[in-house]
């Protein structure tokens, strides 16, 4: 097993904040994986996920955004998000010379992750891995959300369950084709917003990770 190291993360404000950098051996692509809005770095499924991901010979960077790290309940505006999520991957590229970089996370995390992104390319990205973007607030289909998204001109993976009630599949489905060979979408059968599945699927929650991150370790390692 690769153990994550600890490590501090300077921002632009002055402040810092804390990250877990998980290297396998020879890894060939590190992945800034940046969390949700209710849960941080730590949280179990980051966790499984970047131990996933390490197996499979990609590095991680996990870090929390400065409201997580300060015990407050409240996201980051989206400047504040952004800013943290340009300094993980200054510090992604410091650590690890000569690795592809990718960028993205989980829900609120990956939607910060690509506003940064369409607001001012995040240097050095190959592309950026959504895992289960939130294209719309619960019981209020809509598509602005992703209104953003076509000023990102990367190569972008959305991982999306079948059951997101953050994302109806007909229009994750939409949005996606909307922008074309940019974007690709992988669809997790009977998984919802957090990846969870029903007992009755006859799956696990962790054969539902395995399939997120083998989906993840391919789309890099063809990018």
């Amino acid at each position: 097993m690769t153990r994550p190291i600890s490590l501090i993360i300077s921002l632009p404000s002055g402040g810092r904040t804390s990250g877990l950098l998980q290297a396998p051996a020879g890894a060939k692509a590190c992945y800034v994986f940046a969390h949700g809005a209710g849960a941080d770095m730590n949280h179990a499924f980051m966790g499984a996920m970047a131990q996933g991901l390490a197996e499979r010979g990609i590095a991680s960077l996990r870090f929390n955004f400065p409201f997580m790290e300060q015990g407050s309940k409240r996201p980051d505006s989206p400047a504040v998000a952004h800013a943290a999520i340009r300094a993980a991957v200054d510090e992604a590229a410091r650590r690890m010379p000569g690795v592809p970089l990718f960028a993205g996370g989980k829900s609120y995390g990956g939607r910060m992750s690509t506003q940064a992104q369409a607001a001012e390319p995040l240097p050095g990205l190959k592309g950026i891995v959504l895992v289960g973007f939130p294209l719309h607030p619960a019981g209020k289909p809509s598509t602005e959300r992703a209104a953003h998204l076509a000023g990102v001109k990367l190569p972008m993976l959305f991982l999306q369950g079948t059951r997101d009630g953050l994302a109806e599949l007909d229009l994750i489905k939409q949005t996606t084709a909307n922008l074309g060979k940019k974007a690709s979408l992988h669809i997790v059968d009977g998984a919802d917003h957090a990846f969870h599945v029903l007992v009755r699927s006859g799956r696990t929650d962790a054969q539902v990770r395995e399939e997120l991150c083998d989906t993840m370790a391919t789309w890099m390692m063809e990018r």
